[in-house]
């Protein structure tokens, strides 16, 4: 098989994957805090970068598709690592619901009509689906050139208003703010919190490293780089905003970025930033459908998910897994457009967050143990990396917590309803 998966592309699906809709309405949510929301980008981008460095180390030692689900396996096991990859993959296609959705909201900014015909705008939400689908069955080469040149393009807009911000605006008067004047922990807690959703899929290039070219160097650059450019670009971002915006006003709008490019460029900046986001979207769904059949091929490849979902087609993507994957995130945007089950998608949302979360958990638990197995051996102990698995380690717990019980007690139940697949594909094996 053809690797096709360079360092770029490689940090694209990175940026790509982390960079969605969260940061173009995010300014809005952090207006309270003003200059203090830098404080809460640093603090989430330190915590992912601990998570991208272990997830690199874990990369160069164990170099093999499905990413944290290869590092649980080799670590603790087939049933620990197939919970992971479950809940893993659900999250992901739920993901793809989700982004496709969001996809067909900001499309209303020029196609008006598809918030008045729910209907409508399933279709468009499916239809976007199978496009990137089929871009992902072409193959990872073509999946990977349409992640490029979207994370490039979904760049442009943050860019412009960062820099507009800067030249424009005056970001020495952007006032610091502290909502119910908390303590400094404390506030840097509801910080962090807010702002490490953004943060989410830093994972993805670990997950498809047989498609990645020398993937134990490309792949923990990419992770590294990756963190860091995003963090630098949502930092430039917000304080653009905040520069051209009060913050007064910016707490009360519903698109931040749309409005700051109105100020500058007139009424022509709204539709540009919809282009943006739009792009942006395209990008993240595109990296989403990626993830769905690499995290369920790896699985099957071991004999935990029906062979069938391992085969590669003729252009070397798993056809099968993906057009599954889809298909379920078609069924979860059907039964959101019934009126009952929206409440039902908006959990299943917070939900695909966990699935996230709890890989890195994992990933951080296998590196100390693989550690320890490797000084047992006879191997030194690297006390900066074990410092790093627990820094790792820490991040991902505290923002677990941070996602209520609620949500935690049903990402417990999502997990162990894989349970009756891994004993019937285990009774399978013999």
């Amino acid at each position: 098989m053809t690797k096709s998966l360079g360092f770029w592309r490689t940090w694209s699906l990175v940026v790509g994957t982390m960079i969605g809709s969260g940061i173009f309405t995010l300014p809005t949510v952090l207006a309270p805090y003003g200059s203090n929301s830098l404080l809460g980008w640093i603090a989430a981008g330190a915590g992912t970068l601990f998570i991208a460095v272990m997830l690199g180390a874990l990369a160069r030692r164990i170099p093999r598709i499905g990413g944290p689900y290869a590092y649980t396996r080799a670590a603790f096991g087939d049933l620990p690592a197939f919970l992971i990859a479950w809940g893993y993959w659900i999250g992901v296609w739920s993901a793809v619901a989700a982004v496709a959705v969001s996809f067909t909201g900001y499309l209303n900014v020029f196609i008006p009509s598809l918030a008045a015909r729910p209907f409508a705008g399933a279709v468009a939400s499916i239809a976007a689906i199978w496009l990137f689908t089929g871009v992902n069955v072409a193959g990872v080469r073509s999946a990977g050139a349409v992640q490029f040149i979207t994370t490039l393009l979904k760049l442009v807009p943050l860019f412009v208003i960062a820099v507009a911000g800067f030249a424009v605006g005056d970001v020495t008067t952007v006032p610091s703010g502290n909502p119910g004047n908390q303590s400094f922990p404390l506030m840097m807690t509801g910080l962090v919190m807010l702002t490490m959703w953004a943060y989410i899929g830093v994972e993805a290039a670990t997950i498809p490293a047989d498609d990645v070219v020398d993937p134990q160097r490309t792949i923990p650059r990419a992770l590294t780089t990756g963190t860091l450019t995003v963090t630098l670009v949502y930092i430039a971002a917000t304080l653009g905003v905040m520069a051209l915006i009060p913050t007064t006003d910016l707490a009360q709008s519903t698109s931040p970025f749309a409005d700051a490019a109105a100020r500058i460029f007139g009424n022509w900046g709204t539709k540009f930033v919809g282009i943006g986001v739009l792009v942006s979207l395209m990008g993240a769904l595109n990296a989403n459908i990626l993830l769905t059949g690499q995290v369920l091929r790896a699985t099957a490849l071991d004999g935990m998910f029906p062979a069938r979902l391992a085969v590669l087609n003729k252009n070397d993507a798993p056809a099968t897994a993906l057009a599954v994957s889809s298909l379920f995130a078609t069924v979860l945007i059907m039964l959101n457009y019934t009126k009952g089950l929206i409440a039902a998608f908006e959990l299943m949302i917070l939900l695909s967050t966990l699935a996230t979360l709890v890989p890195y958990t994992a990933s951080a638990l296998a590196d100390l143990v693989l550690q320890k197995r490797e000084a047992t051996d006879g191997a030194a102990l690297n006390w900066k990396s074990i410092f790093i698995a627990i820094g790792a380690l820490s991040f991902s717990l505290f923002a677990i917590i941070g996602s209520g019980l609620e949500v935690i007690g049903y990402g417990l139940l999502l997990m162990l309803a894989g349970l009756p697949v891994y004993f019937w594909m285990t009774h399978k094996r013999g």
